[in-house]
Order: C-alpha cells, then structure tokens, then sequence
C-alpha cells in the first residue's frame, strides 16, 4: 500500500493513509533532530577536508528525515542498526556529539575511544548495535536481535536501515523471509536514494521499486513514501513499529530519498545527471519542514532559536573532540575476545 502525503512528489500508486496533524512538541522535536544531525554531517565534512577525520566518511546529507522521522518513533530500549553511513542514526538515538565526532577523528573522546572511526559507530547504552561495513551483513542481525526480544518478551523492536543496493543482496531476502515466518518485531527501513554506489539501482534491478516491490513475497505489505517528508516519516515508522511491538510482525518501508553528495568524500558524484541533482536540492528536507512549520504559524523566532542551539552544540563538540588527544597505541590489543584480551584462548 502506498503512502502519500499531499503536496509532496507522489510515490507510486495505491491507496492514501490520512495522516493525523502533529502536535507542535513534536514538530519541532524533528525539525532539532534533523538540524542537529545536518549541522554536525556539514561539520564532518568540514573537518575532514582539513585532514582530520581519518580514513573515508560516508554522508547523509539530504537524508536526515528518515533518521530524524525513524528514531522519534522509536522507545528508548529498542534497538537499532545502520550501514556505515550512520552517523545521524547514531546520533539521534542519544549517543553524543561530542563522542561521534572524537570517533571519525580518531580521538580518545570518540564512541569507540577513536578505534572504530567513522564506519564502525556504536553506541550500546542508546540502543544502537552497530554501523556495519559489509553491505546486507546486519540485516540476519537484526533479525537475530528481534527474534531474542521476541523470546524474552521485552516488547523491545529492532529497526533496520540500509540502502537500496541491500535489496539485491541474499542477506536482505534471507532476514524477510524468518523475520515473516516467524512474526518477528523488526521494522527494515530501505533509505532509496537511487544509487548504490555509483551504479544507478533502476539499472540493475528487475523491479521498480527495490524493496516496496518485493515485500509481497514475504507476505509483507507494500510501503512506499516520500523520504523528504519527516513528518511522514515518522507517522510510518510510528505504525509499523507499533505493529511489531503488538505482535504483528515486521514491516518494510521504502523510503525515497536522495544524497546531496557522492558515495563518499571520495566520490565528486558525477555520474549523476545535473537536473536529477538540481531537482532532488529543491526538495529538501530542512527547507521543506521549515516552509511547512511556518505555514502552519511557528514562530520564524522559534526556529532560529532551534538553529542557533543546534550550530552551538556543533561548535562545542568539534572543539572538546578536536582537543582529545589520540589513543594509546595499547588500545590495539584491547576488545579482541570475549575476555577482552589479545591472545586466543586454546
């Protein structure tokens, strides 16, 4: 079943869920989040075109509405796992700023005490299990993590994001298919943003929409929406993982969205073509939900505060992060093992 939202490019066909009016609270709740995690990408970028963040980084930018949408629909003691373009999804589950940034700069203030860098964030105490490198390798996790809430009877849910190009790999239809057999309270968010890597998805893919056109096979209903419209978002998110806490199974959500930039710092993203890039600009997140809250009478006073607040708290955590010195080498022989140490156990 298509989800549409007025006003917006529409997604396909189907029938149309009226979406009920969000209250200001949480309004603004999004648009913080999604400036929040905009502010801090835009820094990432900043500091790694100085040479300080270490290794490759892999942006969102122009998709914040799908992390900010997401995980305000999620309790806190859900769980959550994201690719190496995770950033905002850790971030917006709680971990700090501060803590993100020391990581993609490899300091000992960083989530993992620099050793993880930007592909690997984690944050345990917030929920998130993991950004994960290999492209499909968290999907049977995640499944795994819901299956052991399932069994436990915590009513906790697991939420997945990944990337269309996850559509075509096994792990994805492996984890649909146990996570419908068994009724499993998993939500799997595909972030559509038309390209895998430089390859366009539509050029290798069977179907037009990668993961809403296959949910069927699993029995799963179709769900498509416009990945722009936080507010939409957030309202999907907010049903289907209602559904699996209740013991209604799992969800898949398509989202379409689009990346401002390349598949990573090192990519200029030429392949694109300029009007898709020029018309996928216009539609964006931050300027679309901050048309929509004054049209529907917030303060321009209220957001700028939001704003100020946001680029402040960048500000304070690039400068604590930037501070932290490097860790010491013998961190390279810590978290091996279960037992915490280097060598193998016989």
């Amino acid at each position: 079943m298509t989800q549409e939202h007025e006003g917006n490019v529409a997604m396909g066909t189907g029938t149309i869920r009226a979406l009920s009016p969000l209250d200001l609270e949480t309004r603004l709740a999004l648009y913080r989040a999604m400036l929040r995690a905009r502010y801090m990408e835009k820094r990432a970028y900043d500091l790694f075109m100085q040479n300080l963040v270490k290794g490759t980084s892999h942006l969102s930018l122009g998709q914040e509405a799908i992390a900010a949408g997401v995980g305000h629909a999620m309790r806190p003691d859900d769980y959550m796992f994201c690719t190496y373009r995770g950033h905002n999804h850790t971030l917006l589950r709680g971990a700090s700023m501060t803590g993100i940034l020391g990581e993609l700069m490899g300091r000992t203030c960083g989530l993992m005490r620099g050793k993880g860098g930007s592909m690997h964030l984690t944050s345990v105490e917030h929920g998130a299990m993991g950004s994960y490198a290999i492209v499909g390798a968290h999907l049977p996790i995640a499944t795994g993590a819901a299956w052991s809430a399932q069994y436990r009877g915590t009513g906790q849910v697991a939420v997945c994001f990944f990337g269309d190009g996850t559509t075509n790999i096994g792990a994805f239809h492996e984890a649909l298919n146990f996570a419908a057999i068994w009724k499993l309270p998993v939500v799997f968010v595909c972030e559509n943003n038309l390209y895998m890597e430089y390859t366009a998805i539509d050029q290798v893919t069977a179907v037009e929409h990668p993961a809403a056109d296959r949910a069927g096979a699993y029995g799963l209903e179709p769900v498509l929406i416009d990945g722009n419209d936080v507010e939409l978002v957030y309202q999907t998110a907010r049903r289907a993982i209602d559904q699996a806490r209740r013991g209604g199974g799992p969800s898949l959500i398509e989202a379409k969205t689009y990346r401002h930039g390349g598949h990573s710092r090192a990519d200029p993203g030429k392949y694109r073509p300029d009007d898709e890039v020029a018309a996928w600009l216009a539609r964006d997140p931050l300027i679309l939900y901050r048309e929509r809250l004054l049209a529907v009478d917030v303060e321009e006073g209220t957001l700028v505060e939001l704003e100020n607040a946001a680029q402040a708290e960048v500000d304070e955590a690039t400068e604590i992060a930037r501070n932290s010195p490097p860790p010491d080498e013998d961190i390279a022989k810590i978290d091996l093992w279960a037992d915490g140490g280097v060598a193998w156990r016989n």
